[in-house]
């Protein structure tokens, strides 16, 4: 390895498996002292870019605060500072909330994520009936924001947030400061979300790397997020740090 790496991960799908609902993901025991380990060896270079708050984040990695590019890079905390992300700041979309939680008020299995800055409509559970009737609602309430917020569709999920929120931008503004400046990014994620980031590592001379099937725009792939805390669980531990060498995607 000529050039150290700056590791990114995202959360869900890949550090974790997923959930039917969100709160019931299960963190991996093993996970946190990994990471620690890890971000030790990369001299601090390991962030977390992800969808969820910071502070769910941090819930489910305590007692560790990892570096976090939290809503899509709407919130980040570096060395223990956190910054944005305040629910004040966008009251357009606060109003539209309550619009949305009236237009599926009645869908049971469709389950709202509140996330302050932005709101995430999740269908895993639903009917197909439900499921179509809850992507329209959040796609109508994003066109009724569309310029200032932006739809973005996962599996399963759809969400409305800042346009100016992704995570090819969250990377970029961690590799402008130390312990990040001056390595190659690698990024790890699981889903169309995560795209945008792929790209946008390539382009700069870093490596993404998909987790999961799936057309993809990154250079390498692990077939879950099982063998991702495989991967990392033997970095930590002294082997190479040689991500070129995974499979190609």
């Amino acid at each position: 390895m000529d050039t150290p790496i700056a590791l990114f991960l995202d959360f869900d799908g890949t550090l974790v498996e997923i959930a039917p609902r969100p709160d019931l993901v299960r963190v991996d025991p093993g996970l946190v002292p990994v990471l620690e380990a890890l971000r030790s060896r990369l001299g601090g270079a390991l962030a977390i870019v992800t969808g969820r708050p910071v502070s769910v984040i941090d819930d489910f990695l305590a007692p560790a605060a990892f570096d976090i590019a939290g809503l899509h890079g709407v919130e980040h905390r570096v060395d223990g500072v956190l910054a944005g992300g305040s629910p004040a700041d966008h009251p357009e979309l606060r109003a539209r909330i309550r619009w949305l939680r009236a237009m599926i008020a009645d869908l049971d299995a469709v389950l709202i994520e509140d996330k302050g800055a932005s709101v995430a409509v999740h269908w895993r559970l639903a009917t197909p009936a439900d499921a179509g009737r809850a992507e329209a609602a959040v796609t109508a309430v994003a066109a009724e924001l569309a310029g200032a917020y932006r739809l973005q569709l996962g599996k399963a999920v759809g969400e409305i947030v800042p346009a100016s929120a992704t995570k090819a931008h969250a990377i970029r503004a961690f590799l402008r400061n130390a312990p990040y400046a001056g390595r190659r990014a690698v990024f790890l994620g699981d889903d169309r979300t995560d795209e945008i980031a792929f790209a946008s590592v390539a382009e700069a001379g870093g490596l993404g790397i998909r987790v999961g099937p799936g057309a993809t725009a990154a250079a390498r792939r692990l077939p879950d997020p099982e063998a991702v805390r495989a991967l990392l669980s033997g970095w930590a531990a002294g082997g190479a740090i040689d991500p070129d060498a995974l499979p190609a995607a």
